[in-house]
């Protein structure tokens, strides 16, 4: 009889603490999950520092990361991902354009000058004749490096082109007759030019960074900051408007964000306003 009062007190319990963890979970149920794609640096370093700012207001952030510029967009499409984070409004536009995809801008957070860099020359006036320039083969970047080095007084680009998707043929003037070669993939980059392959080398900030370069001490020319090439929050058309993505992009423009922004990494990533 002991025993059987003992069962029934064991299962009442057993029952009650069911009904508790229960409980916890439905308030644990509450945080809504969001998550994002993003390039190791500085995009994920930049979402770490708005987790716990998003988890004050119910949102658990959780950050993919990539070393592609392709597999961000395709698992955004397929719907793995809620938004994605490490693409410029030039290339969300491309691939827009190449590829059909359904996807807008949410937000604008901030630019990465892109970088000239060589193990050879101190100055872009040292290149010599003939010397060989190594860009991505991301055609969206093509524009970018040419329109650098049109304002920096290397290349005179067509009357009229549009800058952002200009290409090696609308150059006009080349007085170095300098020679591209846009025949890498971003990443690979870096080890070109630690390997001093070409005569220099146009890097992105981002793998730059993350390679231990520091942008603006290590660069032979950088990018203005008054760039188009502004790094943004994009999502499924329609999505722009979901409470956690506004949430997101609000966390990300905050004084607290882009105040780490500035520190962290002093001008080679600047925050948009």
């Amino acid at each position: 009889m002991k025993k059987f009062v003992a069962g029934i007190l064991l299962s009442v319990s057993a029952i009650t603490l069911a009904a508790c963890g229960d409980s916890d979970a439905g308030d644990s149920g509450d945080s809504k999950e969001l998550v994002v794609g993003a390039s190791n640096v500085p995009h994920a370093e930049i979402l770490e520092q708005a987790k716990p700012l998003l988890e004050e207001q119910g949102i658990d952030l959780v950050i993919e990361t990539y070393q592609d510029y392709i597999l961000p967009n395709k698992d955004l499409e397929s719907g793995d991902l809620d938004a994605n984070y490490f693409q410029h409004i030039p290339y969300l536009e491309s691939q827009i354009a190449d590829n059909g995809y359904d996807f807008v801008n949410a937000g604008e957070i901030h630019i990465e000058p892109i970088g000239v860099y060589s193990k050879k020359y101190k100055s872009l006036e040292e290149l010599p004749e003939d010397a060989t320039i190594l860009i991505s083969n991301s055609v969206a970047d093509h524009g970018r490096v040419l329109s650098m080095l049109e304002a920096e007084g290397l290349i005179k680009l067509a009357d009229g082109v549009d800058k952002t998707t200009a290409e090696v043929k609308d150059i006009v003037e080349n007085p170095k007759n300098l020679e591209f070669d846009a025949e890498y993939e971003a990443a690979l980059l870096v080890q070109l030019y630690e390997n001093e392959e070409g005569d220099a080398v146009l890097i992105n900030s981002n793998y730059a960074i993350d390679a231990g370069i520091n942008p603006l001490e290590d660069s032979i020319a950088i990018e203005k900051t008054d760039s188009p090439y502004v790094n943004i929050i994009a999502v499924q058309s329609g999505d722009e408007d979901n409470k956690e993505i506004k949430a997101l992009v609000e966390v990300l423009k905050s004084k607290d964000i882009q105040d780490f922004i500035s520190e962290e990494w002093g001008g080679s990533v600047v925050p948009v306003k």
